[in-house]
């Protein structure tokens, strides 16, 4: 049996639309938390500062809409790639723990396109999802590697 062609070409812009995601995140292009947020996370920080941080760091390509950093919760607002203005992201990152671990850190995504002027709820490939918990957990790693160094 062969996958439908458009469930393919969906997998494609959802997999390219991610790469440019990691490529932004890693130049740190995009807007910066506040400096309020910033003291904020110093001052009540509830996980672990190097995950915190490399999530903050990842997702700053798109908007938040909350920041917690108590409970270890991130959650954006939509983002659109602006070379596929038709199809939106929205983020939630979790940070479970106190210690750098895998486990510690869970990454959900909700994705639309856009159908008829409505936006209607489509797949994320759980790759997708991945690259985004694996490249967080490199920015932490590189964030504490530092640390310890300086």
């Amino acid at each position: 049996m062969q996958p439908d062609t458009s469930n393919r070409r969906a997998v494609v812009r959802t997999t390219i639309a991610v790469a440019a995601i990691a490529m932004l995140a890693a130049c740190g292009r995009g807007e910066r938390p506040s400096t309020e947020l910033q003291s904020a996370q110093i001052n009540t920080i509830g996980v672990n500062a190097f995950l915190w941080r490399a999530a903050l760091d990842t997702v700053s390509f798109a908007p938040l809409l909350q920041a917690d950093s108590t409970g270890g919760v991130i959650v954006t607002d939509w983002y659109a790639n602006p070379s596929n203005a038709q199809e939106r992201v929205k983020m939630t990152i979790t940070i479970l723990d106190q210690d750098l671990r895998a486990d510690a850190l869970r990454v959900s995504a909700i994705r639309q396109v856009e159908q008829s002027g409505n936006w209607v709820d489509a797949p994320v490939q759980a790759a997708t999802v991945q690259k985004l918990e694996d490249i967080i957990l490199t920015k932490a790693r590189d964030l504490r590697r530092k640390a310890v160094q300086g």
